[in-house]
C-alpha cells in the first residue's frame, strides 16, 4: 500500500495542487484519458515496485516453493491497481491525499487490520490474499478473512468507482479559458 499511496497520489495530486493541471486540462482530450493515463502509470510503477521484490524474495527465500512466491506476486499485481485507483481517487479529492494514503495503509490495513477481524474484510489486502490463498497449494497457510468471489467483486468495485470518480472529479475542474 505504500507504494500506491506515492504513486497513485502522486499521479496527479501535485498537478491540482501547484495549478499545472489548469495545462494539462485546457488540451482538448478529455478528463476520462487523463485519469486514465495516470492511473496506467501509477499501476504500472506500483507493479514495478511491488511485484518484481516479491517474486524474488519469494524464490530466494522459499527455496523450491515457486508457488507461493507466485501467489504473492500475482496477489501484489492485483492489489497494485486497486490501491492505484484508490490513491488517485484521493489524489482528486483531497489536499491531503498523501496522509489520508498513509493513514489507511499504517493505521487501518497494518494496526485495525492486526487487532480487529472485522476490519481485515474491508481491506485491500485481504481482498488480494483471497486470490493469493487460491493460487498457492493448500499447503502454503495462505489464508484470506474473504472468499475469492467476494475478494475479486471488491477488487474490482474499488478500482471501477474509484477511477470513474476521480474522472468525474477532474471533470469538475475547470480550464481558466472554460470558466
Amino acid at each position: 500500500p505504500l507504494i500506491g499511496v506515492i504513486a497513485g497520489t502522486g499521479a496527479i495530486a501535485p498537478e491540482i495542487d501547484d495549478g499545472s493541471i489548469v495545462y494539462l486540462l485546457s488540451k482538448p482530450l478529455s478528463r476520462r484519458t487523463i485519469v486514465l493515463t495516470k492511473l496506467l502509470v501509477s499501476i504500472s510503477v506500483t507493479i514495478a515496485f511491488t511485484t518484481l521484490p516479491i517474486l524474488l524474495a519469494g524464490m530466494i527465500l522459499n527455496g523450491n516453493g515457486q508457488r507461493i512466491a507466485s501467489a504473492f506476486t500475482v496477489a501484489a499485481a492485483v492489489a497494485s491497481v486497486a490501491y492505484s485507483a484508490i490513491f488517485l481517487l484521493l489524489g482528486t479529492v483531497s489536499r491531503n491525499a498523501v496522509v489520508f494514503g498513509l493513514i489507511y495503509a499504517l493505521v487501518w490495513e497494518a494496526l485495525f487490520g492486526s487487532l480487529v477481524s472485522g476490519a481485515r474484510a474491508l481491506s485491500v489486502q485481504q481482498w488480494s490474499l483471497s486470490l493469493a490463498e487460491r493460487v498457492a497449494t493448500d499447503s502454503a497457510d495462505i489464508t484470506s478473512e474473504v472468499s475469492l468471489p467476494t475478494g475479486l467483486t471488491l477488487l474490482t468495485v474499488a478500482t471501477l468507482l474509484g477511477t470513474w470518480y476521480a474522472a468525474e472529479r477532474l471533470r469538475s475542474l475547470k480550464a481558466a479559458a472554460e470558466g
